[in-house]
């Protein structure tokens, strides 16, 4: 069967159907002359004629009879499909995954998915709270959030939220009887909170002051693997964090953590949304992407 095959097929239904070329045109959309060509070229490669034609009727052969009552039932299966498709993207149904690093997940990701899921109450979201470099095509992700430096080139990526910050933190017990750091030289007389990679590597704390940028290997009884637990362990007293400056900033504000070397941790592009480039992106995912591009106006903002 050529690639042609089934729209020729769907002429000649449309025709015997019909008993017109001019009705079956006038469905189909398309001119008479384009159907009499077709229908000629499926007649030639099945070495049959189907359809009678004189100048006052149109009417199925024995062949083209036996042919049109076996492909009828398929031919309006297909357009039942073909419409359920249509209807499938009307009412924005289907499921929609999303990998994601925890942090983005809790700060950035899940805001925007709960307003997500209350304007299309129909999809089904599964997000994947995941710190490795996961690549989300083989995982069968439809999109993932990262930093823009971790983005691979052949993606296509829209900025996810504003600009990000680190910030040094330590609670009052910790400080205590302790000087304060001023820079990366004094973060080796204090014990620091250590996290690890889904790879196995350490994090090096990365600092920057004034366009000099250091990455410090830190030393201190504790390794996590987890934002969250870095604040938890700094607010418990054990040692100095380096952790988001968005999930500090109530424990900032209340005096249950305080902010050390602000200077040493400058601003940096933050989280991006990401996909792989296709012509026909699935419904789910363009009005996530559309959400994120167009997000909703701060009602509670002063002009």
């Amino acid at each position: 069967m050529q690639r042609s095959d089934l729209a020729d097929l769907t002429v000649f239904a449309a025709i015997a159907r019909h008993g017109s070329f001019r009705r079956a045109a006038l469905e189909l959309g398309v001119s008479t002359s384009a159907l009499s060509h077709a229908l000629r070229g499926l007649e030639t490669r099945m070495g049959l004629r189907l359809l009678h034609r004189t100048t006052r009727s149109v009417a199925p052969t024995e062949a083209g009879a036996a042919l049109l009552a076996r492909i009828a039932p398929a031919l309006a299966e297909i357009a039942e499909a073909v419409g359920a498709a249509g209807a499938f993207r009307a009412t924005l149904g289907g499921a929609l995954r999303i990998n994601a690093p925890r942090s983005a997940c809790r700060f950035v990701l899940m805001p925007l998915v709960a307003r997500y899921l209350a304007r299309y109450p129909a999809v089904r979201v599964e997000v994947v709270a995941d710190d490795a470099m996961t690549d989300v095509v083989a995982g069968g992700f439809d999109a993932g959030v990262r930093f823009g430096e971790h983005l691979a080139g052949d993606m296509i990526a829209v900025a996810l939220g504003g600009a990000q910050r680190f910030a040094v933190v330590g609670s009052p017990d910790y400080l205590a009887g302790r000087s304060h750091p001023e820079g990366p030289d004094d973060l080796g007389r204090h014990l620091c909170i250590r996290q690890r990679f889904p790879g196995g590597a350490i994090y090096r704390w990365e600092l920057e002051k004034e366009g000099r940028a250091v990455a410090v290997s830190v030393d201190g009884p504790l390794i996590v693997n987890d934002q969250e637990m870095i604040v938890q362990a700094a607010l418990a007293g054990l040692g100095l964090g380096l952790v988001f400056e968005e999930g500090v900033v109530e424990h900032l504000a209340s005096g249950r953590l305080v902010r050390l070397m602000p200077d040493w941790c400058p601003s940096f592009p933050g989280l991006f949304l990401y996909y792989a480039g296709r012509r026909q992106i699935p419904p789910p995912l363009q009005a996530f992407i559309d959400l994120v591009r167009r997000p909703e106006p701060d009602l509670t903002a002063t002009p």
